[in-house]
């Protein structure tokens, strides 16, 4: 088929292309520095719970629905299980290294575990 059979009015447009001025240059959107809270105390518990250990993750200063974010992180990198108690996060075991850890690297700036 030839292209005299078909009138495309753009098909002339193409050519164009190159001799359009580029247009305004996008600045890179600055990469935002994830803040975590200020602080947070990573303890022990054995104390009512029947013998069992959980790690009590307090004074985070998150908002309910951050907590149970970050709660559900937890439990998926530590491989167990937790709950929300006030404003602690629970796991069970003892897990306290590996919970300072991973705070610092979402950003809480000063982790402190007590035995």
């Amino acid at each position: 088929m030839s292209d005299e059979k078909f009138n495309n009015p753009f098909a002339k447009l193409g050519g164009l292309r190159e001799s359009l001025p580029s247009g305004p240059e996008k600045k890179p959107a600055p990469a935002k520095e994830v803040k975590g809270p200020a602080r947070a105390v990573v303890r022990l518990e054995r104390t009512g719970r029947g013998g069992k250990e959980v790690t009590l993750i307090e004074h985070l200063e998150l908002q309910k629905p951050q907590r149970e974010t970050w709660l559900k992180e937890l439990k998926s990198a530590m491989g167990c299980g937790g709950v929300l108690e006030d404003e602690a996060l629970v796991l069970q075991g003892d897990l306290r290294e590996r919970v300072a850890k991973w705070l610092e690297k979402k950003g809480v700036r000063k982790v402190t575990v007590a035995n």
